[in-house]
C-alpha cells in the first residue's frame, strides 16, 4: 500500500530544492518522512517466554501525519465526554468563498483567526437574540482547510447543543427541533462579520500580498476587490441534529484529528504521478479517482499545513475553558446530569493500558507464542538507532 510517507521519501527532497518552503512546512515533511523509522529512535522488546524480539520505532506525533492521529483523537474524545449534555446537537458548517484564497494562502494565521472569530461571534450574538433563542450557547469549532481534491477550501465545523443557558443563568432553554437560526441569517451575519474583520486587518497592515495580487496593497484596489464579496451568498449549512450525545462523540471523531488526506485514499504512485480517491460533491458525492503530478500533489498537501502552534479546535460560550467549570456545571444541574464521581482520567493510564482500554489490544502480549510478555530490553536513540548485535 502506498502511503504519504512513501511519496515524501521519494520526491520531497527534489520538491524542497525547487521551492522556498517555510519552516513549518519543512518540519511537517521531515516528521512524516521519518515517522516510525530508525531515524526517530525506538526500542527493542523481547518475549520473556520464547525470546522473540521486536523492534518498534517512534512516531513523529505531528498533527499533519496520517499515521499519528488515532490515539490523539481518542484521548481528545475522552476529555470531551464530561462536556456532553442530554440534548440534541446540531452540526453547522461555515465556508469561505474561494475568491479569498489568494489572500488566505499568504496570510493563514490572520485569516484563519478571523474565520474563528467571525464564526463564534455570529453564533453567540444571534443565539442571545430573543427572536431566535435568547440564551447563552456553547459549541466546539474545528477548522478544516481542504476539499476532497486537496485544493484550498477553508471552513469550520461547529457542533452546537440544541439549546442554551438563559441570559440570567436560571434555566435551560431548549431550541426548536430545526436549528433555531435560519441559515440565511447566519450566512449574512457571518459574511458581514468576516469582511469587517478582514478590512480591519488590512487597514492595520496585518495582511501580506504576493506578487500576483500586489495591486491590492492600494486601498482603492482592495476596496474594489472587497465590494463583490458582499453580494455573494456565503455558504452556511446545518445538518439534522444528532440523536444522542454518544452520536456526537462518534461524529466528532470523524472531524477533529482528520488530516488533508489519509493513506487509505492513496491508490498508486507510478511514473511520477499520484492517484487518489475523492468524492465529487458537485455530483452528489460521487466517488472518483484523481491523478496529479507528484509535485502538484505535494503542493496541494502543503497548502493545509497550519502555522506553528495554531489551535485548530476551539471551544466557545458555555464550553469555553473559562466557563466550563461554572456555566456548564449550572447547565448540567438544570438538566439533571449525574455527577461523574471518581471516574478515572485517561491521563492516569500509560499508553499500554490506554490502548488496551480503548481497543482491547494488549500490545505487551508476544505475537509469536501468544503467551509471553514483551519486555523492553534496549532503547534506540536517533543517533544510535540500530539494535545491538548478539555476540
Amino acid at each position: 500500500m502506498i502511503e504519504l510517507q512513501d511519496i515524501f521519501e521519494q520526491f520531497a527532497s527534489e520538491y524542497i530544492k525547487n521551492h522556498n518552503l517555510p519552516v513549518n512546512q519543512l518540519k511537517v515533511i521531515s516528521a512524516i518522512e521519518f515517522c516510525r523509522t530508525a531515524k526517530l529512535g525506538g526500542h527493542v522488546d523481547e518475549c520473556d517466554s520464547c525470546g522473540h524480539t521486536r523492534i518498534s520505532y517512534n512516531s513523529c506525533r505531528n498533527r499533519h501525519c496520517p499515521k499519528c492521529q488515532t490515539l490523539a483523537k481518542e484521548k481528545w474524545l475522552l476529555d470531551r465526554r464530561d462536556d456532553l449534555l442530554p440534548v440534541g446537537y446540531f452540526h453547522i458548517v461555515f465556508t469561505l468563498p474561494d475568491s479569498l484564497n489568494p489572500i488566505i494562502i499568504w496570510n493563514q494565521e490572520v485569516m484563519y483567526s478571523i474565520l474563528f472569530q467571525a464564526t463564534s461571534e455570529t453564533l453567540q450574538e444571534l443565539s442571545k437574540d430573543p427572536k431566535f433563542l435568547g440564551a447563552q450557547i456553547g459549541f466546539t469549532t474545528i477548522l478544516h482547510t481542504w476539499g476532497q481534491n486537496l485544493m484550498l477550501h477553508p471552513h469550520t465545523h461547529n457542533i452546537v447543543p440544541a439549546g442554551g443557558l438563559s441570559l440570567d443563568g436560571t434555566q435551560w432553554i431548549n431550541s426548536r427541533k430545526k436549528f433555531f437560526i435560519p441559515v440565511k441569517v447566519l450566512s449574512r451575519k457571518f459574511r458581514g462579520k468576516f469582511i469587517s474583520l478582514m478590512k480591519k486587518a488590512y487597514y492595520s497592515n496585518k495582511l501580506k500580498f504576493s506578487s500576483e495580487i500586489e495591486n491590492l496593497q492600494q486601498e482603492s484596489e482592495f476596496e474594489t476587490f472587497i465590494e463583490p464579496q458582499y453580494k455573494k451568498e456565503w455558504v452556511v449549512f446545518c445538518k439534522p441534529p444528532f440523536k444522542t450525545p454518544e452520536h456526537v462523540l462518534q461524529y466528532l471523531g470523524r472531524y477533529t484529528h482528520r488530516v488533508a488526506i489519509s493513506n487509505s485514499r492513496i491508490v498508486s504512485l507510478e511514473n511520477g504521478q499520484v492517484t487518489f480517491k475523492w468524492k465529487d460533491y458537485r455530483e452528489k458525492g460521487k466517488n472518483k479517482l484523481m491523478t496529479l503530478d507528484v509535485h502538484e500533489f505535494i503542493r496541494r498537501f502543503l497548502l493545509h499545513v497550519l502555522p506553528s502552534k495554531f489551535v485548530k479546535i476551539r471551544h466557545y460560550g458555555i464550553l469555553s475553558n473559562r466557563n466550563r467549570h461554572t456555566k456548564l456545571t449550572i447547565c448540567k444541574g438544570l438538566l439533571n446530569v449525574p455527577a461523574n464521581i471518581n471516574v478515572p482520567s485517561w491521563k492516569e493510564l500509560n499508553t499500554v493500558d490506554l490502548i488496551k482500554e480503548l481497543f482491547g489490544i494488549d500490545i505487551t502480549l508476544c505475537p509469536h507464542c501468544g503467551k509471553g510478555k514483551m519486555v523492553t530490553t534496549h532503547k534506540l536513540d536517533a543517533n544510535n538507532h540500530h539494535p545491538p548485535v548478539n555476540p
